[in-house]
């Protein structure tokens, strides 16, 4: 028997073919760094438009909501320390192969809508650093489009992602938003700040002060997703029961404090209608606050970086997850097609992209400029429901009870968990209507590839339309912002 096994028997865990290489400094580094990302560095100006100065209460509220649910993930991951996710859980409560099928989908699509916010932030960031105009729509959907082809040749290519790599991009995200704190506490010491615009709420058209929480926070929720990728890493993790309850919440403890502080000090320097009007609030906080310091030409190329990784990560997360689902034979089979060179999904890459291709050009001509707004809120849309059902799994798999210890949550945090992701999918919390149809377009599509593969394998190949191994999905599953 290997040291591997008998240390992860030893420990109280499952086997596995794995080798578990991550201790507690490497998983809290891996799942802040799944947490940091677009959201922060694109929407701070957006969701400060829903609800003026306050712009701090909406991060806080989405923090709040991510750690009730990262509760019902710890409960499942220790209880099932396999590289598992969402559709494995679902599939596990209810056994109902169409559920498990549209759960997948659903993660793969906000893997989609992610990168394509990704890839327009980027976009603006670009035109900022190298001196274009960023205020030409036309011209920053153009770079979006160029850079998520480059996205897809990399993605064809084939990527080895590695715990090392994740490190340094870590540190880089991390070191633009540490940078525009210190930044925040200079200009607090020159007196370039205003902290009683902290406190103000200042809502667009009619809304009160509980319906434009509500909205920002629909939003704000995509600068917090990302935790949920860090299950995938179950079994190479050491001692997951253990480490992981831990480092999740301490994840979650370090990003919230970030975005909190962050979105404080945006505030405070920059008036509400200057940061909601562009899409690098960041770059517009450190040119306020320190226009003496030649730093701001720094920060647009550390978010390029920041974004440009989170955009790789869900698309190659998507077409992997596609992948799967046609290699299961649930999806059309073409979709399984792998290049005999590169041995990558290139039916699956090219599917996922041509969907991000079309979702950046649609939005740019309907989102009215709020182009990053839609795209984010779609996936923090599509991630709720998906936490809703992971809330209610961690219920219904209290039936199923195994001999060893794991982490249990408070059976109260799932079902509030449950509760306020539900509340936060429906439109009575001002969420801009256009997520709704981008959300429902996308989740068609799945469901005709569903019913086209159902009839074709019933009418050609006499067989049934089922998940046969949904753990092999869960390899791909999880969303970073």
């Amino acid at each position: 028997m290997s040291t591997e096994v008998e240390q992860g028997r030893v420990a109280g865990e499952e086997p596995t073919e794995l080798k578990r290489v991550m201790g507690p400094k490497l998983l809290l580094l891996f799942i802040v760094g799944d947490i940091l990302g677009t959201g922060v560095y694109a929407l701070t100006g957006e969701v400060a438009a829903e609800v003026g100065g306050a712009a701090w209460v909406p991060f806080l509220v989405a923090f709040v909501i991510a750690t009730i649910t990262a509760f019902s993930y710890l409960e499942l991951v220790t209880k099932y320390p396999q590289a598992a996710g969402a559709a494995l859980y679902t599939h596990k409560a209810f056994g109902l192969h169409f559920v498990t099928f549209i759960v997948a989908f659903t993660v793969m699509c906000s893997g989609i809508t992610s990168a394509s916010t990704a890839s327009r932030a980027f976009a603006a960031n670009f035109a900022k650093g190298f001196g274009l105009d960023s205020g030409n729509a036309t011209l920053v959907m153009a770079i979006a489009l160029l850079f998520m082809g480059l996205v897809a040749l990399v993605n064809f290519r084939g990527v080895g992602e590695s715990v090392k790599a994740n490190i340094v991009l870590t540190c880089v995200e991390l070191s633009g938003l540490l940078l525009v704190i210190m930044v925040g506490f200079y200009a607090l010491v020159a007196g370039r700040t205003d902290f009683s615009r902290t406190v103000v709420f200042d809502s667009p058209g009619d809304k009160n002060a509980f319906l434009a929480v509500t909205a920002a926070t629909s939003l704000a929720f995509f600068a917090m997703v990302g935790f949920e990728d860090s299950v995938n890493m179950a079994e190479e993790t050491k001692d997951p029961v253990r480490n992981f309850p831990k480092m999740m919440l301490t994840g979650l403890g370090i990003t919230g404090a970030i975005y909190v502080l962050v979105a404080l000090f945006a505030v405070a320097i920059v008036p509400v209608g200057e940061l909601s009007s562009g899409d690098t609030p960041l770059v517009t906080v450190v040119e306020t606050a320190a226009p003496d310091i030649p730093i701001s030409t720094l920060l647009p190329f550390i978010s390029m970086f920041a974004v440009a990784n989170s955009a790789l990560i869900n698309m190659l997360m998507a077409s992997r997850l596609l992948y799967g689902m046609a290699r299961q034979e649930v999806l059309p089979p073409f979709l399984g097609k792998v290049h005999r060179g590169r041995q990558t999904p290139w039916a699956a890459i090219l599917f996922t992209t041509a969907i991000a291709v079309g979702l950046i050009v649609v939005v740019t001509q309907n989102a009215e400029g709020q182009v990053i707004s839609a795209l984010g809120g779609t996936t923090a849309l599509l991630l709720l429901g998906v936490f809703t059902i992971v809330n209610v799994c961690v219920l219904v798999l209290r039936r199923d009870r195994i001999d060893r210890t794991h982490f249990v949550a408070p059976t109260v945090l799932p079902v509030i968990g449950a509760l306020l992701c539900a509340f936060f999918v429906g439109p009575w919390t001002g969420r801009d209507g256009l997520q709704y149809q981008i959300a429902g377009w996308l989740l068609s599509i799945g469901v005709v590839l569903w019913a086209v593969t159902w009839f074709a394998n019933r009418a050609i190949r006499g067989k049934k339309t089922y998940l046969r191994d949904p753990e092999d999905l869960a390899e791909s599953e999880g969303s970073v912002n």
